[in-house]
Protein backbone atom coordinates (compact mmCIF):
# COMPACT_ATOMS: atom_id res chain seq x y z
CA UNK A 1 0.00 0.00 0.00
CA UNK A 2 1.30 3.20 -1.00
CA UNK A 3 1.59 6.53 1.01
CA UNK A 4 -0.97 7.96 -1.01
CA UNK A 5 -3.54 5.34 -0.20
CA UNK A 6 -2.50 5.32 3.62
CA UNK A 7 -2.91 8.95 4.20
CA UNK A 8 -6.95 8.87 3.28
CA UNK A 9 -7.41 6.16 5.95
CA UNK A 10 -5.04 7.61 8.65
CA UNK A 11 -6.34 11.19 8.34
CA UNK A 12 -10.04 9.84 8.70
CA UNK A 13 -9.32 7.40 11.27
CA UNK A 14 -7.68 10.19 13.43
CA UNK A 15 -10.33 12.57 13.48
CA UNK A 16 -12.73 9.43 14.45
CA UNK A 17 -10.52 8.43 17.08
CA UNK A 18 -10.36 12.40 18.51
CA UNK A 19 -14.34 12.25 18.45
CA UNK A 20 -14.86 9.72 20.21
CA UNK A 21 -12.53 10.67 22.90
CA UNK A 22 -13.43 14.14 22.88
CA UNK A 23 -17.46 13.35 23.43
CA UNK A 24 -16.78 10.06 25.71
CA UNK A 25 -13.91 12.51 27.86
CA UNK A 26 -16.86 15.48 28.27
CA UNK A 27 -19.29 13.09 29.54
CA UNK A 28 -16.99 11.57 31.92
CA UNK A 29 -16.16 14.77 33.35
CA UNK A 30 -19.74 15.56 33.87
CA UNK A 31 -20.39 12.28 35.12
CA UNK A 32 -17.65 11.60 37.26
CA UNK A 33 -16.66 14.91 39.00
CA UNK A 34 -20.24 14.93 40.85
CA UNK A 35 -19.58 11.14 41.81
CA UNK A 36 -16.04 11.40 43.13
CA UNK A 37 -17.17 14.58 45.11
CA UNK A 38 -19.81 12.67 46.62
CA UNK A 39 -17.95 9.67 47.33
CA UNK A 40 -15.89 12.19 49.63
CA UNK A 41 -18.97 13.93 51.19
CA UNK A 42 -20.74 10.76 52.07
CA UNK A 43 -17.58 8.75 53.46
CA UNK A 44 -16.94 8.83 57.45
CA UNK A 45 -16.53 12.08 58.74
CA UNK A 46 -17.95 13.64 55.38
CA UNK A 47 -19.94 16.55 55.26
CA UNK A 48 -22.90 14.44 54.09
CA UNK A 49 -21.80 11.30 56.08
CA UNK A 50 -23.91 8.61 55.22
CA UNK A 51 -22.21 4.95 55.23
CA UNK A 52 -25.16 2.59 53.30
CA UNK A 53 -24.97 5.60 50.64
CA UNK A 54 -21.31 5.29 50.29
CA UNK A 55 -20.94 1.78 50.04
CA UNK A 56 -23.37 1.77 47.41
CA UNK A 57 -21.56 4.00 45.14
CA UNK A 58 -18.41 2.54 45.98
CA UNK A 59 -19.61 -0.67 45.00
CA UNK A 60 -21.01 0.19 41.50
CA UNK A 61 -18.13 2.06 40.60
CA UNK A 62 -16.01 -1.02 41.55
CA UNK A 63 -18.06 -3.49 39.66
CA UNK A 64 -17.64 -1.40 36.36
CA UNK A 65 -13.99 -0.68 37.14
CA UNK A 66 -13.11 -4.04 37.02
CA UNK A 67 -15.31 -5.09 34.37
CA UNK A 68 -12.44 -5.42 31.11
CA UNK A 69 -13.71 -2.84 28.23
CA UNK A 70 -14.50 -5.32 25.44
CA UNK A 71 -16.73 -7.33 27.60
CA UNK A 72 -18.67 -4.08 28.93
CA UNK A 73 -18.46 -3.13 25.16
CA UNK A 74 -20.22 -6.52 24.20
CA UNK A 75 -22.46 -6.17 27.34
CA UNK A 76 -24.15 -2.91 26.70
CA UNK A 77 -24.62 -3.19 23.27
CA UNK A 78 -28.93 -3.22 23.49
CA UNK A 79 -28.46 -0.42 25.62
CA UNK A 80 -25.94 1.02 22.95
CA UNK A 81 -28.46 0.49 20.33
CA UNK A 82 -31.74 1.68 22.03
CA UNK A 83 -29.51 5.28 22.33
CA UNK A 84 -28.08 5.38 19.20
CA UNK A 85 -30.39 3.17 16.77
CA UNK A 86 -26.84 0.86 16.22
CA UNK A 87 -23.90 -0.79 17.38
CA UNK A 88 -21.36 -0.22 15.30
CA UNK A 89 -19.56 3.46 14.18
CA UNK A 90 -18.14 6.28 16.20
CA UNK A 91 -21.39 7.45 17.74
CA UNK A 92 -21.99 3.84 18.84
CA UNK A 93 -18.56 3.79 20.53
CA UNK A 94 -19.13 6.40 22.70
CA UNK A 95 -21.72 5.04 24.93
CA UNK A 96 -19.32 1.77 26.46
CA UNK A 97 -16.52 4.68 26.42
CA UNK A 98 -18.16 7.00 28.31
CA UNK A 99 -19.83 4.62 30.39
CA UNK A 100 -16.30 3.04 31.22
CA UNK A 101 -15.05 6.34 32.00
CA UNK A 102 -17.02 7.62 34.39
CA UNK A 103 -16.23 5.22 37.25
CA UNK A 104 -12.55 5.63 36.92
CA UNK A 105 -12.57 9.24 35.99
CA UNK A 106 -14.67 9.19 39.82
CA UNK A 107 -12.23 7.36 42.03
CA UNK A 108 -9.35 9.58 40.56
CA UNK A 109 -11.12 12.86 41.47
CA UNK A 110 -11.94 10.70 44.92
CA UNK A 111 -8.45 10.95 45.43
CA UNK A 112 -7.78 14.48 43.86
CA UNK A 113 -10.42 15.80 46.51
CA UNK A 114 -9.12 13.97 49.53
CA UNK A 115 -5.72 15.87 49.66
CA UNK A 116 -8.14 19.44 50.28
CA UNK A 117 -6.59 21.15 53.72
CA UNK A 118 -9.35 20.09 56.09
CA UNK A 119 -9.00 23.29 57.71
CA UNK A 120 -10.21 25.26 54.58
CA UNK A 121 -13.57 23.20 55.19
CA UNK A 122 -13.78 24.09 58.60
CA UNK A 123 -12.72 27.84 57.79
CA UNK A 124 -15.29 28.01 55.56
CA UNK A 125 -17.61 26.29 57.51
CA UNK A 126 -17.11 28.37 60.78
CA UNK A 127 -18.16 31.60 58.76
CA UNK A 128 -21.51 29.65 57.85
CA UNK A 129 -20.83 28.51 54.59
CA UNK A 130 -22.78 25.31 53.71
CA UNK A 131 -21.91 22.15 51.55
CA UNK A 132 -22.28 23.64 48.18
CA UNK A 133 -19.83 26.38 48.98
CA UNK A 134 -17.57 24.21 50.19
CA UNK A 135 -17.29 22.16 47.54
CA UNK A 136 -17.48 25.39 45.10
CA UNK A 137 -14.78 27.31 46.70
CA UNK A 138 -12.39 25.04 48.19
CA UNK A 139 -13.02 21.72 47.15
CA UNK A 140 -12.88 21.91 43.32
CA UNK A 141 -10.62 24.91 43.10
CA UNK A 142 -8.27 23.44 45.95
CA UNK A 143 -7.68 20.11 43.91
CA UNK A 144 -7.88 21.43 40.19
CA UNK A 145 -4.46 20.51 39.50
CA UNK A 146 -5.06 16.96 40.49
CA UNK A 147 -8.22 17.38 38.88
CA UNK A 148 -6.69 17.95 35.38
CA UNK A 149 -4.00 15.32 35.85
CA UNK A 150 -6.57 12.91 36.57
CA UNK A 151 -8.47 14.14 33.12
CA UNK A 152 -5.82 13.64 31.49
CA UNK A 153 -4.70 9.95 32.64
CA UNK A 154 -8.55 9.88 31.55
CA UNK A 155 -8.11 10.62 28.18
CA UNK A 156 -5.16 8.81 27.68
CA UNK A 157 -6.75 5.73 29.23
CA UNK A 158 -9.90 5.94 26.74
CA UNK A 159 -7.15 6.13 23.82
CA UNK A 160 -6.53 2.91 24.52
CA UNK A 161 -10.13 1.54 25.11
CA UNK A 162 -10.94 3.66 21.40
CA UNK A 163 -8.48 1.26 20.06
CA UNK A 164 -9.95 -2.13 21.44
CA UNK A 165 -13.64 -0.49 19.92
CA UNK A 166 -11.92 -0.57 16.67
CA UNK A 167 -12.54 -4.62 16.84
CA UNK A 168 -16.05 -4.50 16.84
CA UNK A 169 -16.00 -1.94 13.75
CA UNK A 170 -16.28 1.56 15.96
CA UNK A 171 -13.26 3.03 13.01
CA UNK A 172 -10.74 5.28 14.58
CA UNK A 173 -7.10 4.09 14.57
CA UNK A 174 -7.68 0.83 16.00
CA UNK A 175 -10.17 -0.29 13.24
CA UNK A 176 -7.41 0.79 10.77
CA UNK A 177 -4.48 -1.49 12.55
CA UNK A 178 -7.01 -4.33 12.82
CA UNK A 179 -8.55 -4.18 9.37
CA UNK A 180 -5.13 -3.26 7.54
CA UNK A 181 -1.91 -4.00 9.57
CA UNK A 182 -3.43 -7.55 10.88
CA UNK A 183 -6.12 -8.82 8.47
CA UNK A 184 -4.14 -7.78 5.35
CA UNK A 185 -0.84 -7.74 6.69
CA UNK A 186 -0.18 -4.35 5.53
CA UNK A 187 2.87 -4.50 8.94
CA UNK A 188 3.68 -0.63 7.59
CA UNK A 189 0.32 0.94 8.16
CA UNK A 190 0.07 -1.04 11.28
CA UNK A 191 3.52 0.57 12.41
CA UNK A 192 2.58 3.98 11.31
CA UNK A 193 -0.48 3.47 13.13
CA UNK A 194 1.21 3.11 16.19
CA UNK A 195 3.00 6.21 15.86
CA UNK A 196 0.78 7.86 15.10
CA UNK A 197 -1.19 6.71 19.12
CA UNK A 198 1.59 7.24 20.23
CA UNK A 199 2.15 10.78 19.22
CA UNK A 200 -1.46 12.02 20.16
CA UNK A 201 -0.79 10.40 23.47
CA UNK A 202 2.58 12.27 24.30
CA UNK A 203 1.21 15.40 23.03
CA UNK A 204 -1.97 14.83 25.03
CA UNK A 205 0.09 14.07 28.29
CA UNK A 206 2.33 17.00 27.94
CA UNK A 207 -0.60 19.35 27.53
CA UNK A 208 -2.16 18.08 30.72
CA UNK A 209 0.97 18.05 32.51
CA UNK A 210 1.81 21.77 31.20
CA UNK A 211 -1.92 22.91 32.45
CA UNK A 212 -1.52 20.84 35.64
CA UNK A 213 2.04 22.66 36.57
CA UNK A 214 0.96 26.22 35.52
CA UNK A 215 -2.16 25.89 38.26
CA UNK A 216 -0.07 24.91 40.23
CA UNK A 217 3.13 27.25 40.34
CA UNK A 218 -0.01 29.93 39.93
CA UNK A 219 -1.51 28.62 43.35
CA UNK A 220 1.93 29.05 44.79
CA UNK A 221 2.87 32.14 44.00
CA UNK A 222 -0.73 33.85 45.33
CA UNK A 223 -0.36 31.40 48.43
CA UNK A 224 -1.31 27.79 49.26
CA UNK A 225 -4.77 28.32 50.42
CA UNK A 226 -6.50 31.16 49.96
CA UNK A 227 -6.81 33.73 52.62
CA UNK A 228 -9.69 33.42 54.77
CA UNK A 229 -10.29 36.83 57.03
CA UNK A 230 -13.49 36.25 59.67
CA UNK A 231 -16.12 39.51 59.75
CA UNK A 232 -15.60 41.38 62.72
CA UNK A 233 -18.12 44.12 63.44
CA UNK A 234 -15.55 46.87 64.82
CA UNK A 235 -17.21 49.66 66.65
CA UNK A 236 -16.85 52.89 64.72
CA UNK A 237 -14.67 55.39 66.15
CA UNK A 238 -16.08 58.48 67.78
CA UNK A 239 -16.91 60.15 64.86
CA UNK A 240 -19.69 57.91 63.94
CA UNK A 241 -17.65 56.36 60.60
CA UNK A 242 -16.67 52.96 60.04
CA UNK A 243 -12.78 51.84 60.32
CA UNK A 244 -11.68 51.99 56.84
CA UNK A 245 -9.27 48.49 57.54
CA UNK A 246 -12.80 46.62 57.78
CA UNK A 247 -12.20 43.64 54.96
CA UNK A 248 -14.63 41.71 53.88
CA UNK A 249 -14.07 37.67 53.04
CA UNK A 250 -12.77 36.96 49.87
CA UNK A 251 -14.39 34.16 49.39
CA UNK A 252 -17.69 36.14 49.76
CA UNK A 253 -19.39 33.14 51.45
CA UNK A 254 -23.13 33.57 51.84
Amino acid sequence: MTWSEMWPLLEQACWDTLYMVGWSTVIAVVGGLPLGVLLVLTDRGGLLQNTVVNKVIGQVVNIARSMPFIILMVALMGFTRTITGTTIGREAAIVPLAIGAIPFFARLVETAVREVDGGLVEAVQSMGGNTWTVVRKVLVPESLPSLISSATTTVVALIGYSAMAGTVGAGGLGDIAIRYGYQRFETELMWITVAVLAVVISLIQFAGDFAARSLHRRAGRAGSAPRLRLLRAAPPPSGGAAPASAELDPLKVP
